[in-house]
């Protein structure tokens, strides 16, 4: 282009310019032309409250910032439908084993922090994670410093009239432990299970295996009774017992070895009965074991003598598959399902735990028919003790107790904590859909809040839907990530 056609070109557009502004300009407007109307926006308020964990521990049980508000613009992405017209089970609460190890270890805390992790737990404020409820051992567990049961005596002596009978050696522990958590959430409830019967009840003279012998069967269910009626003038309730933890497993310390056959005999000739007799209303449940022997609970059920005596029946998932409990539910559906017990590993990965658990114990419990879903060990020291001989010493508590003024919250606090904070005991599980890799779980308070629980199970970010009454707000989790949402 040479130099008159580039001059050319700079005045055209000089002149251009010059007719636009003048156009665009100035008090006056073109008769032909129609100014558009200003409009704001829409303001979006925040409908929905969500906390985060992500397996990288980047976010613990953290409130995230960003606006959530329901709509109805159109998007490709899944949706998980929340419908609050189909209701489930009542939930129980969801909580921890407080064995006599955890006690131990909390009780070495100075009060001052002692109270304070006490609020944390079972407390009620902004900064609490409402635990609801509690499975302690009658006698021992294997996280215990040693074992024992409340009838401990000389061996070749028994004790028919259980004259002594003494809760002493969990008095300054798991009792003292339990009256100051009574202080802060009266309404907490627990259930008790014991390891083992007294040595002297059993076939062998050992914490470890054996079985309770047939002519003790009604001296056993009186020792119930008498730790029943023990433990309330203490002013603590037992809600609720199982006649033996893990009945098939009699290889810990202490543990014994319990059959179907035998349980179903001594809770309708001996235990059921002797709680009558003594007006006890302390539930009876049945099992409180793995989930791949759903046949085990069943048979007790099937029984008729038995059947009137029995709440309902508790799982474990050391072995099976969470559907077990609807196996069992679907064959006796006016009976209670309970979901009493799995462990972290000292080996564990959070990550990996973090999904697994929120997976099968939180989200697959509830949607399996649970009243509850427990971890096991609330806390233990850094060597993943106190406990017995031959006990767990891999077993990682929810919290570990590092010196009298410092604890760390491990990932089985954040499992229970993403549940028990905004589901409390009285809610009621309502109907939503998995979607993908989102498993999920939704609840409805009894305040009428709406809970919605969704862990991914997948590797990659989902983007996805939270619908309810017609309308959705639109969110996303990284993989391995869990969500609770709420709102009104």
């Amino acid at each position: 282009m040479n130099l008159k056609a580039i001059i050319k070109t700079f005045l055209f557009a000089s002149v251009m310019l010059a007719q636009i502004k003048c156009s665009s300009s100035g008090d006056t407007t073109d008769p032909g032309t129609v100014t558009p109307p200003i409009v704001n926006p829409p303001v979006v308020t925040n409908d929905v409250d969500f906390w985060l964990t992500k397996g990288n521990q980047s976010a613990l049980l953290a409130k995230q910032a960003g606006t959530l508000g329901f709509g109805t613009t159109y998007n490709i992405y899944n949706t998980i439908e929340v419908d609050a017209t189909q209701k489930f089970q009542t939930i129980d609460g969801f909580g921890y084993t407080l064995t006599g190890g955890s006690a131990d270890v909390i009780n070495q805390l100075t009060p001052a922090k002692k109270s304070a992790l006490l609020q944390e737990l079972f407390g009620s404020g902004e900064n609490s994670i409402g635990v609801s409820y509690l499975r302690i051992s009658i006698g021992a567990s294997d996280l215990s410093a040693a074992p024992f049961t409340y009838n401990d005596i000389p061996t070749g002596e028994t004790d028919l009239d259980l004259a002594k009978f003494s809760l002493d050696k969990d008095r300054n522990g798991v009792i003292a432990l339990l009256k100051e958590i009574l202080a802060i959430n009266p309404k907490i409830l627990i259930l008790a299970t014991p390891w083992s019967a007294p040595l002297w009840m059993k076939d062998k003279n050992s914490f470890v295996g054996g079985k309770l012998q047939p002519q003790y069967f009604d001296v056993y269910a009186k020792y119930f009774v008498k730790y029943i009626q023990q433990m309330k003038a203490e002013g603590i309730t037992i809600d609720a017992v199982t006649p033996q933890n893990e009945p098939l497993h009699d290889g810990n310390n202490p543990s014994m070895y319990m059959s179907a056959t035998d349980q179903a005999l001594f809770i309708k000739k001996n235990l059921g009965p002797a709680f009558k007799a003594a007006n006890i209303t302390t539930k009876i449940i049945t099992y409180d074991h793995n989930c791949d022997n759903p046949n085990y609970p069943k048979a007790i059920l099937a029984d008729a003598e038995a059947f009137p005596f029995v709440d309902g029946s508790a799982f474990h998932l050391y072995a099976g598959d969470i559907s077990a409990l609807t196996n069992v539910y679907n064959a006796y559906p006016t009976k209670n399902i309970y979901f009493t017990e799995q462990y972290t590993a000292s080996t564990g990965d959070f990550g990996g735990d973090l999904k697994w658990h929120l997976k099968n114990v939180i989200i697959g419990s509830m949607r399996n028919y649970s009243k509850n879903a427990l971890e096991w060990n609330l806390a233990n020291n850094a060597s993943f003790g106190p406990n017995t001989s031959g006990g767990c010493t891999t077993c990682k508590g929810a919290l570990t107790i590092t010196s009298p003024e410092n604890f760390q919250r491990n990932v089985a606090y954040y499992i229970i904590a993403h549940a028990s904070k905004f589901v409390p005991a009285g809610s009621i599980r309502i109907s939503s859909n998995i979607s993908g890799n989102l498993q999920n779980a939704a609840f409805i308070t009894p305040s009428g809040s709406k809970v919605l629980i969704v862990e991914n199970d997948g590797s990659d970010l989902q983007m996805f839907n939270i619908k309810f009454n017609g309308k959705w707000v639109t969110t996303s989790l990284e993989g391995g990530s869990v969500g609770t949402y709420t709102w009104k």
